[in-house]
């Protein structure tokens, strides 16, 4: 049976049986590793599937839901057919077809939010900085600069904290302004100008809200984020912001685990940039292009595509490089070429790059030193030189402190497990200590 909208899904809340919502949830989440699936499944989407808010999971949960229950298909789940709810909101808006790797993006859960956008009306429009919260303007007949400028200004906050401190504690009180952005879209403008600049910023602050998803490991949520700033893009008709969308969205298919979707979204970024006259801006998406190959185990396309990528870079920066890029350095290109031998299994190449990378980074940007130590942490364990990597495990621990980055964490996690065997090396029992009696993110 499937549902229609605002249709109860009685069929998945029979699947529920006796459990509670959060031990259903709970158990998704194991089916999904048994599969190598990573979803951030929890009692509030199971209500919202029972609700019949969700009329069809995306790819990931449709996987991990036919592993639980074999011989089923999303019919007998309670679901509606993937090809009824496509193409709804502003995806039917555009006159292009989406590309492959948007059709594989959380179609349903854009359609929530943006009811959810426009349910926020346009009253609201959240104040910067973020910690002030939403600060009530008067509805305007037509938006206008101010209020776009607003928009503008929390994209850049947004990007300015997550520099110094991680997403963590940035997701949550970011979603209020995304909403007040999409409201304003639904309000209108009076002005083509004013309405060209208002869908940049609204598609920049989704992949914006986006990355904190991503970098806190709530995937699903991500996804959803980067589908919907690419639907906006598609319907202003903005190649530089359908760019940026599907640099993210092949990132994030790398982290998790589709390296071949990852692959066909960098290339889909590619050619949305290639009139844009920022080599930087290709080089960046290459480069995401480079860390698919990687994933795919392809070593000769891996290191072709990175000679590409890094010739790219070396043509220099450029008036038309778009303002998000400004974390596009030389310590960046050190650790995503570094990420890519990493998954390709030459640890001692990796560590190589990694330690560039965490030499030339800006230390002000706590996050990314963070990150780029956790990484040389990483590459140095597995490429045989305990001590060094306790040593560059003591650094991230440094800055911990500052920086609330569930990925950074779950790095060094993997490092110290992997170090435990080598408790003997000199350096390698105090960081397991210090690890140990480190606060965890919840």
């Amino acid at each position: 049976m499937a549902t229609s909208r605002g249709v109860r899904n009685a069929a998945f809340r029979q699947l529920r049986g006796q459990r509670s919502p959060g031990e259903f949830a709970a158990a998704i989440r194991r089916a999904a590793r048994e599969i190598g699936e990573q979803v951030a499944c929890d009692a509030r989407y199971i209500g919202r599937v029972e609700a019949g808010e969700i009329r069809c999971p995306n790819y990931a949960y449709e996987r991990v839901f036919l592993h639980m229950f074999p011989g089923s298909a999303l019919e007998d789940l309670g679901f509606s057919d993937r090809g009824t709810v496509r193409g709804r909101g502003m995806h039917a808006a555009s006159a292009d077809p989406p590309s492959p790797p948007h059709t594989s993006q959380n179609n349903e859960e854009s359609d929530v939010l943006r009811r959810a956008f426009m349910a926020g009306g346009s009253a609201v429009l959240a104040a910067v900085p973020l910690g002030l919260g939403p600060a009530p303007v008067p509805s305007p007949r037509h938006v206008g600069d101010a209020e776009v400028s607003a928009v503008e200004a929390a994209v850049r906050q947004i990007r300015l904290l997550d520099d110094r401190h991680g997403a963590d504690g940035l997701y949550q009180r970011a979603a209020q302004p995304l909403q007040a952005a999409y409201a304003l879209l639904d309000a209108g403008t009076a002005r083509q100008a004013v309405a060209d600049r208002l869908h940049t910023g609204a598609g920049e602050l989704a992949i914006s809200v986006g990355w904190l998803a991503h970098d806190s490991g709530r995937f699903d949520d991500a996804r959803s984020h980067y589908a919907e700033a690419l639907a906006t893009a598609r319907v202003a008709g903005d190649p530089a912001l359908e760019a940026h969308a599907f640099c993210n969205t092949a990132f994030l298919a790398r982290d998790a685990g589709r390296p071949r979707e990852a692959v066909r979204a960098a290339q889909a970024g590619e050619r949305a940039a290639k009139h844009l006259s920022s080599p930087r801006l290709l080089s960046l998406l290459t480069l995401r292009e480079a860390g698919g190959w990687a994933g795919l185990g392809d070593r000769t396309a891996c290191a072709e595509t990175l000679v590409r990528a890094k010739s790219l870079f070396a043509r220099g920066t450029s008036d038309a490089d778009p303002e998000w890029m400004s974390f596009f350095v030389e310590a960046e290109l050190e650790m995503l070429e570094g990420q890519c031998w990493s998954a390709l299994g030459d640890w001692p190449r990796a560590a190589q790059h990694a330690e560039r990378a965490a030499a030339l980074q800006d230390p002000h940007f706590a996050r990314n030193l963070a990150l780029y130590r956790a990484q040389l942490a990483d590459d140095l364990v597995r490429a045989g030189a305990p001590d060094r990597a306790a040593a560059a495990g003591h650094q991230v621990l440094d800055l911990l402190d500052q920086v609330q980055s569930s990925r950074i964490q779950a790095m060094l996690a993997g490092t110290a497990r992997r170090l435990l065997p080598e408790r003997r090396t000199a350096g390698v029992p105090a960081f397991l200590e210090r690890h140990a009696s480190t606060p965890r993110l919840v």
